[in-house]
């Protein structure tokens, strides 16, 4: 649980690191499929799995991705050179990585669950960083990430001790 969460926080860290240093209009969207492609993989192990929620599982993911997949659109309509079709063929594109990753997690992890939930913890990781970084506005300074850095390791904190007790 440490090793996973740890490591994702400070994936998603070093990512949005690069990216606001690199000046990319992308942040959006690799926020986007940064969490869209974990939640496929762990998608496609519960569908090998037999596991009854699945389809709830894949209707509220692709729920909650359609305001994320607007936003980026939004983003990189304001930022990027890209117009009209070109933008939204872009777009288009990456809807394979959602079937791949989860035909990755059918066919690979399934037998895994560790592997499973690994994936799934550094996912919740970087979305929480991501969620502090970016939507909490009043948690961030400019070029500051301290306190997203924070929210993660506190999470983690409560975590363990709700491990800890539960054991």
């Amino acid at each position: 649980i440490i090793a996973a969460f740890v490591l994702g926080g400070l994936a998603f860290w070093g990512l949005e690191t690069l990216l606001d240093r690199s000046k990319s209009s992308m942040a959006q969207l690799v926020a986007m499929l940064s969490d869209f492609v974990p939640e496929a993989i762990a998608l496609g192990a519960a569908f090998a799995t037999g596991e009854k929620a699945g389809m709830l599982l894949a209707f509220l993911i692709g729920l909650q991705n359609l305001p994320e997949g607007f936003n980026a659109f939004r983003e990189l309509e304001v930022s990027s050179k890209l117009r009209g079709w070109k933008l939204v063929a872009c777009l288009a594109a990456c809807v394979p990585l959602g079937p791949i990753a989860g035909w990755i997690g059918y066919q690979h992890l399934a037998s895994y669950p560790r592997g499973v939930d690994f994936v799934m913890l550094f996912a919740a990781s970087g979305i929480l960083y991501l969620t502090f970084q970016d939507l909490a506005p009043q948690a961030r300074a400019e070029n500051q990430r301290a306190p997203a850095i924070g929210a993660v390791l506190g999470f983690l904190l409560g975590l363990i001790g709700h491990v800890l007790l539960a054991s």
